[in-house]
């Protein structure tokens, strides 16, 4: 007998908390093998291909591409256990999964945990649910796709009430969190519904009606309050959904500013003596050294001798945690927006390490084949807006961060060196730092360090 198994949306990295599905890599009857990736979908840091912890067949998708799941809606439902006819001479791997139920590699937040039996609670139609309301039977996939020919051959003899209608006490009769989002988005109240599924189940096509039926007096401000929203904009405006990586920046920018009393210094800094030892370093053979390198390795060295800006802020504890290790993100531009990649323990990188590892980094993010992974757990930031020929700016600290380090563009100037008029290259260092962490003397040493670096690198010996 084949067990039905529910496969939802797993929790991809720190901090994200829905996906959008980009593309479906299974269709329904389908044969799956354990960790076989059955959907690629697209979070606010990076585009993800989610393996499926279970091997059978794939008996029903929720959601059409485009469509943003929260994590733990469900993804698909595979029969454990049995084998289309058709596919039995070629999915060995799915029969095995029938033994196992499950891989436990996968990602983040789930995968089979062997500490217990791999057993689903099953719960008799009518017996009672958690709560003391009757539950809904074992829902076949029909039953539970939103929108389903099943849902649309419903009884009409229950037809959805409108928004607004008595209540129905009790909790509310709804499985699918699609079905969930759809009326809080349109401002529906469920309680207010009486499903067309079995046992009164709130189906999609019950909210959708819902929504067509004439609006009346209790739901009046919320559409009022819409029409109000859409008469803002002028006519001929486009709308663009705060989403994907720009809502995600946008979140995170708002927290750093709400959150955040910051600060920023600037200053700038002859280097002329920079180039030309990187000339100097790149004309001795090997790979390659960047800018980008030399500034990082810089900073990690400014760091060392400043620990206060490579650290955050406890809010529960209200302490300040100061980090052993710098986690160097990168600001890094790409179609998809601005990705910041982090390098691992860059205070142990060479300069040429530094800039392999920012080569993989920034070709990954372009690609957008970044793990979640590469995009978290960042302890400060170095950001080089020079390359977009801007000279300076006042960096927004990447929250939970402490400090920023931005770069303007090197070029040639007027400058006074050694007593004399002189064309340099110059270059804009701007630091904004927490000032909570530490005070302006601080982030003035740190800056003043990094500047003395810039324009003599000998100074940087010191540090190696």
């Amino acid at each position: 007998m084949p067990q039905v198994m529910e496969f939802k949306l797993p929790d991809l990295g720190e901090g994200l908390t829905e996906a959008e599905i980009v593309r479906w890599l299974v269709a329904v009857g389908d044969v799956v093998a354990i960790d076989q990736p059955v959907v690629e979908v697209e979070t606010a840091k990076a585009m993800v291909e989610v393996p499926c912890p279970y091997g059978g067949v794939v008996t029903a998708r929720f959601g059409e591409e485009g469509t943003e799941l929260p994590v733990g809606a469900a993804l698909i439902t595979v029969a454990v256990g049995t084998m289309p006819p058709s596919a039995e001479g070629g999915a060995e791997a799915a029969a095995t999964a029938a033994e196992a139920f499950g891989s436990g590699n996968v990602l983040v937040g789930y995968g089979t945990d062997h500490s217990r039996p791999a057993r689903r609670r099953r719960v008799r139609p009518g017996s009672a649910a958690p709560g003391g309301a009757p539950a809904a039977p074992a829902a076949t996939p029909a039953r539970v796709l939103a929108g389903s020919a099943a849902a649309a051959a419903a009884p009409a003899a229950a037809p959805a009430r409108a928004a607004g209608a008595e209540a129905v006490a009790g909790p509310v009769p709804v499985i699918s969190p699609l079905v969930r989002k759809l009326a809080r988005d349109h401002g529906v109240d469920l309680r207010a519904l009486r499903g067309s599924g079995p046992q009164g189940l709130i189906l999609r096509s019950d909210v959708e009606l819902a929504l067509r039926a004439p609006v009346v007096a209790p739901a009046a401000p919320v559409a009022a309050s819409a029409a109000a929203s859409a008469s803002a904009a002028p006519e001929g405006a486009t709308r663009i959904p705060l989403k994907g990586v720009r809502g995600a920046v946008a979140d995170k920018l708002s927290r750093s500013r709400r959150e955040i009393p910051d600060a920023t210094c600037w200053v700038d800094a002859d280097a002329t003596e920079l180039m030309a030892t990187r000339a100097a370093m790149n004309a001795a053979g090997g790979p390659k050294v960047s800018v980008l390198a030399l500034l990082a390795r810089i900073c990690t060295a400014a760091l060392a001798r400043h620990p206060e800006l490579n650290s955050t802020v406890d809010l529960a504890a209200n302490e300040i945690v100061r980090l052993p290790a710098v986690h160097l993100g990168f600001a890094a531009q790409t179609e998809r927006g601005l990705m910041v990649p982090v390098v691992r323990d860059a205070q142990t990188r060479s300069a040429e390490s530094l800039s392999a590892e920012f080569a993989r980094l920034t070709e990954l993010a372009r690609a957008g084949k970044l793990a979640p992974a590469d995009l978290t757990g960042g302890t400060f930031t170095l950001n080089n807006y020079g390359v977009f020929g801007v000279d300076g700016s006042t960096p927004i600290i990447n929250h939970p961060e402490a400090a920023m380090l931005g770069v303007g563009r090197i070029i040639r100037k007027p400058w006074v060196h050694e007593g004399e008029l002189a064309v340099r290259q110059v270059v804009q260092l701007s630091l904004t730092f927490d000032h909570r962490v530490c005070d302006g003397g601080t982030a003035g040493g740190f800056l003043r360090y990094v500047a003395d670096c810039v324009e003599s690198p000998a100074v940087l010996l010191r540090s190696l």
